[in-house]
């Protein structure tokens, strides 16, 4: 945490390190440290930190029996392409499958060659960004899209080479995706308080980019990104270590507002709109890719 802890140039550590070790000083097994641990990762004051006890480390990173139900691409109205993105947590295996979904879904929304794009991230509550980055690839575009920074104001860059993430150039996996036939086509990005963490990365990925909008409520507030550290009963701390910074160079640390706010209409009448989507479809359809003539 000393070492590695985004804040670490704002805690006192001689407090922190008396504190837990008081707390834990009648151990007799590792798990009788897990109460100390759990303090101090909360005294790190950075809201997204946590400690997972070894059944709940093995449940989410181990499991691959995950589905992707909210993972979906289709046509909308007009000609504008919509993909949802879910967060994704778990193993090996359950990356390369939600790649793999994505990827057709993204296939699938544009058959018809889509003027525009929807990238719904509401439902995305975070976990693994890489995969999220290698399905919505081809649609962020070529280049440069976002970094980390540490504590230190040492960056880490985020690209899109040939539809894939790369870090510092650097393969996320996956190979290149498969291209959209309008890669600079105008995007508009949904978001809402659930989204967080990795979802918030997404969000970053897009920020900057020439003809994109974002609608809906602010993002969840933990635009950050974890190192997971293994202990040795197969605990996990999940440390967060580094801000999500977008292309300009611009780094988050709290909720996202959107450019065009909207919240939900609470009447009965309302209860089958999607106010969010439908604004989006208005931007696109206004915007020149998307505009019969």
């Amino acid at each position: 945490m000393e070492e590695h802890s985004l804040l670490r140039h704002q805690i006192d550590w001689a407090a922190l390190r008396s504190k837990a070790f008081s707390q834990a000083g009648g151990a007799r097994k590792s798990a009788d440290t897990y109460g100390a641990i759990s303090v101090a990762v909360n005294d790190l004051g950075d809201r997204h930190s946590s400690f997972w006890e070894p059944d709940d480390a093995k449940e989410r990173f181990g499991s691959s029996a995950v589905s992707f139900d909210g993972l979906q691409g289709r046509t909308l109205k007009g000609g504008p392409g919509y993909l949802s993105l879910p967060g994704v947590q778990g193993s090996q295996k359950v990356y390369d499958r939600y790649v793999q979904q994505g990827r057709n879904a993204v296939a699938r929304a544009d058959r018809s060659e889509a003027c525009g794009w929807v990238v719904d991230l509401r439902s995305n509550t975070g976990g693994n960004m890489w995969p999220m980055l290698a399905v919505v690839g081809p649609i962020l575009g070529e280049g440069n899209v976002g970094m980390f920074v540490d504590a230190d104001g040492n960056k880490s860059a985020w690209s899109i080479q040939h539809g894939s993430p790369h870090q510092d150039g650097k393969s996320a996996g996956w190979g290149a995706g498969p291209s959209v036939a309008k890669s600079a086509a105008p995007v508009a990005v949904l978001t809402g308080k659930r989204t967080g963490s990795a979802g918030e990365a997404v969000v970053v990925a897009f920020r900057g980019r020439p003809d994109t909008r974002f609608f809906g409520e602010e993002t969840f507030g933990v635009p950050t990104g974890n190192e997971p550290y293994r202990l040795s009963d197969g605990a996990v701390l999940l440390l967060t270590e580094v801000k999500d910074a977008d292309r300009t160079g611009r780094t988050y640390d709290a909720p996202i507002p959107p450019d065009e706010e909207i919240v939900k209409d609470p009447r009965p009448v309302a209860r089958n709109r999607d106010e969010v989507l439908e604004a989006a479809q208005i931007w696109l359809l206004e915007q020149a890719a998307c505009r019969r003539p």
